[in-house]
């Protein structure tokens, strides 16, 4: 993922290991990455925001994470 990346509804957009467990976040709706709030390999909490999203059309989605 890269900021301003359009994402479609259903594309993974990263990849969480718990417990020895991958487990695939995906998008719900078509969205703009608008920033990304943490690193790769960084270790998250349980309802931690990892992205935050515009709409496809470019448009803020204000209060949208993930």
């Amino acid at each position: 993922m890269t900021v301003g990346q359009a994402v479609k509804a259903g594309q993974t957009l990263c990849v969480i290991e718990a417990m020895k467990v991958f487990n695939e976040v995906r998008a719900e709706q078509d969205v703009t990455v608008q920033d990304i709030l943490v690193n790769s390999g960084q270790e998250v909490e349980a309802g931690q925001p990892l992205f935050r999203f515009g709409s496809a059309s470019g448009n803020a989605a204000e209060g949208t994470h993930v």
